[in-house]
This record gives C-alpha cells, sequence and structure tokens, in this order.
C-alpha cells in the first residue's frame, strides 16, 4: 500500500486547560507504521514500533551506515505534569505523535572526551540525517534530532502552532511556530526563537583549537531573555489544545533544537537503556565506562 495517513479515533476533552486524546492511531502504512496513544490511571501510554509515518532519507547511506528497522516502545507520561523550579536534564526529551523518539544527543566526541561532544546539525560533523532531521542509530532506531518536516507536513502544520508530541515529564511539544503573544489565542502566529548563543572568544586549553563555532554543544551558552523561550525551550502559554494555558515545549531551527531538559520530572521510560546514541555504529566516540547519568544535571553543571 502506498502512503496513507489517518486518524483512526479522536477524542478531545477539554477539562482544565488539558486535552485528553482517548486513542490516536497515526499510520503511513498499515504493514510498517505502528503507534497507540492511550490513557490510563493518569498515564498517556504511547506504544509504537518506531516505524516513521513520513518519507525518509536513504539509510544506510554514505555518513549512516544503519537500516530503520522495527523497535518495540512503550513511553509513559503523566496526564497532569507537575512543572519542577529547577530544569532535569532529559538525553531521550520525549517522543512524536508518530511514535519516534526525541533524541537530540550524539555519541561523537572529540579526543573521547565527553566535555566536547559533537551537535548534531551544526555542520561541523555529517551524521547522515534526512529532511526531517532524523537518522538511525546502530540498533536500527530511526530518531530526530531537530524538527520533524515529514511529520509536521503530515499534520498540516507548517506556519502554524501544531502539537507534534509529548515530552518525557508530560509536558506537551510543539513545532517552531507560537503565539506572538503567549496568552492570546487571537495574536499572530510567529516563528519563536530560543535563548541560546554561540560563546564569545576562542576554547580553552584541552579542548578543539579554534574559536567557538556551533561544532559542540559546549559552544553554546543560554541567556535568559535572549529568545521567546527558556533554558528548556518552553514557556507557559495557551495552545490550540490548552486553551486556558498551560506549560509546552517548541523545537527550533537553531540551537537546541530539540530541548535537552525538561521542567518536568521525566518518566522512567524515556531512560536511556543499550547501545549508546549516534548513527556510525560502534566506536561512534563513546569510550568504556559509560557515559552522563540518564538523568540529572549534566556534569559540571549547577
Amino acid at each position: 500500500m502506498k502512503n496513507i495517513f489517518y486518524l483512526l479515533l479522536v477524542t478531545l476533552l477539554v477539562l482544565g486547560g488539558f486535552a485528553f486524546v482517548s486513542k490516536w492511531q497515526v499510520n503511513a502504512n498499515p504493514e510498517t507504521n505502528q503507534v497507540e496513544i492511550t490513557e490510563k490511571d493518569g498515564y498517556r501510554l504511547i506504544k509504537s514500533n518506531g516505524i516513521p509515518n513520513h518519507d525518509t532519507g536513504r539509510f544506510p547511506n554514505a555518513h549512516n551506515p544503519n537500516t530503520i528497522s522495527a523497535q518495540k516502545y512503550n513511553f509513559r507520561v503523566p496526564l497532569e505534569p507537575k512543572k519542577n523550579e529547577r530544569s532535569t536534564f532529559a538525553p531521550l526529551f520525549g517522543v512524536a505523535l508518530n511514535g519516534i523518539p526525541f533524541d537530540p544527543g550524539t555519541a561523537e566526541l572529540w579526543n573521547n572526551d565527553f566535555n566536547w561532544r559533537y551537535e548534531a546539525l551544526t555542520g561541523g560533523i555529517d551524521l547522515g540525517v534526512d529532511s526531517s532531521n532524523a537518522h538511525v542509530q546502530p540498533t536500527g532506531a530511526y530518531h530526530y534530532h531537530g524538527i520533524p518536516v515529514g511529520l509536521v507536513k503530515k499534520l498540516g502544520g507548517e506556519g502554524k502552532v501544531v502539537l507534534i508530541g509529548y515530552a518525557s515529564d508530560g509536558f506537551p511539544i510543539y513545532s517552531q511556530f507560537g503565539y506572538t503573544n503567549p496568552n492570546d489565542a487571537n495574536s499572530a502566529v510567529k516563528e519563536l526563537k530560543g535563548s541560546y548563543r554561540i560563546k564569545e572568544g576562542n576554547r580553552p586549553e584541552n579542548a578543539p583549537n579554534g574559536k567557538y563555532n556551533g561544532t559542540f554543544v559546549h559552544d553554546w551558552e543560554y541567556v535568559a531573555g535572549l529568545g521567546d523561550l527558556d533554558e528548556c525551550n518552553g514557556r507557559f502559554g495557551v495552545t490550540p489544545e490548552y486553551p486556558k494555558g498551560v506549560y509546552h515545549y517548541y523545537l527550533t531551527k537553531s540551537y537546541p533544537f530539540i530541548p535537552r531538559c525538561t521542567m518536568g520530572t521525566p518518566d522512567q521510560s524515556f531512560r536511556k537503556m543499550g547501545p549508546p546514541p549516534g548513527g556510525r555504529g560502534p566506536g561512534g566516540g563513546r569510550p568504556p565506562g559509560g557515559g552522563p547519568p540518564p538523568f540529572g544535571r549534566p556534569p559540571g553543571e549547577e
């Protein structure tokens, strides 16, 4: 069967500003893409086989030797998430409505140094990502490093405020467009900007030579108020699904692309297990002995 995109049963009940989806199934091809979103005991349950519902790039390719294969994902997020006072490092940020994970980190390091991890989308390294800013892990897991262009198109969300998934803490995720006035759904829609910028000057000793240029995660710094969003690329405001307002996240065209932290507590179903992230197969840059903790603040950050 050729591409088929359909919504199998959507029931939206707005209660206290939260929209509840009783069951949402999206398919590009029923023989490939499988995702089911249900509610039970105060949680939203997201089960999928990790096959996208939109066209992808060619995998394997010259910079990504891996082939997309089915996965067994069972994610869980609270229906009524709580915002904490401090952010939490969350390397597996969330999951899209089509069941594909938002997994922005890479396994590629400079000189096996965890302080200097390459960014996937800033041009310093070619990881073979496709037009939906995604590629494939050695396990066959297709995952997004940035705005999932193919999914946004499927949802009819180009230039609109469109829900595209849920973060690991349960708060909703939107593509890059939001209301000019966060609290007014009648205000103009604009492309939102994050509050990160490239650091000035040169990198320190025992680091990649040269000026900060965005190649590495630590080339970037957060400046409160620089853009529209907070350190986790989120803000409080109204959305089509939450007319009374909710804290929610956005993806952006510049760093961090996909948030690297959450303002709520990530559910343990998003704990990263197994092989490291990345697209180059074994030996992609993670030294023996593991890496940063699955949850918590990154080493060296207070």
